[in-house]
């Protein structure tokens, strides 16, 4: 796992380097979660009974929950190119099977100046696996950076399940919308300034602080 560190919680995690010795904050444990949401994709355990504020419960796990994790923190503030291909070198020289880095451009770039997959290229040589985020800029067309053939590119998904609601304005219609609700809206003044998208974020009893409250309320659900 090539990425800005990881949290320590468990045994899964059966190494951990740094590819810079800068500052106080040289470790490799993970202070801004990053690395740990995305080791969690690749290789949490199965967890049971998540949800969301009891909402979308089920069963949530990695995409192989029996792998182990090596850390190469290869971000500091910025991922610079050589703390990249020095956590590429150092994987490779450790052995592992598989190498997931969700690192990219914003653009992609041509192979011989595109730094990860230098990398990659390397690793494959070594019969190591190299698996990329395909970016951050989708869905327009263009934005996939990680394009080298001997890489995986794995983009985000999404699924037919929807969290709904029903929204009841004043003057008697009614909007299915996506929509949640996990607190009481009552309980702070600061909420007032929510209001505003109470059609796409809450579900319950809209409550106001102003003199003039809109004429607009949210059934119980669906």
């Amino acid at each position: 796992m090539l990425d800005s560190a990881f949290i320590v919680t468990s045994s899964k995690i059966i190494g951990a380097r740094v590819e810079f010795t800068s500052g106080a904050e040289a470790t490799a444990r993970d202070t801004e979660g990053h690395g740990s949401h995305t080791a969690s994709t690749a290789a949490g355990n199965t967890v049971s009974g998540a949800n969301f504020y009891g909402l979308a419960q089920g069963n949530a796990r990695g995409a192989v929950p029996s792998a182990r994790i090596a850390v190469y923190m290869a971000c500091e503030e910025f991922c610079d190119d050589h703390k990249i291909l020095a956590a590429f070198d150092d994987a490779i020289a450790d052995g592992v099977d598989i190498i997931t880095i969700s690192i990219g451009k914003d653009v992609p770039f041509p192979y011989e100046n595109d730094t990860i997959a230098i990398g990659a290229f390397h690793a494959m040589e070594k019969g190591i696996l190299t698996v990329q985020a395909a970016g951050n800029s989708g869905p327009d067309p263009f934005t996939v950076s990680s394009h080298a053939p001997w890489i995986i590119s794995v983009a985000a998904s999404s699924t037919d399940r929807r969290i709904i609601d029903k929204t009841v304005l004043g003057n008697g219609q009614t909007f299915v919308v996506s929509s949640f609700n996990i607190s009481n809206l009552c309980h702070s003044p600061s909420h007032f300034f929510q209001i505003y998208f109470v059609i796409i974020i809450y579900r319950g009893t809209l409550c106001c602080y102003c003199d003039s409250c809109p004429s607009l309320h949210l059934s119980s659900g669906t």
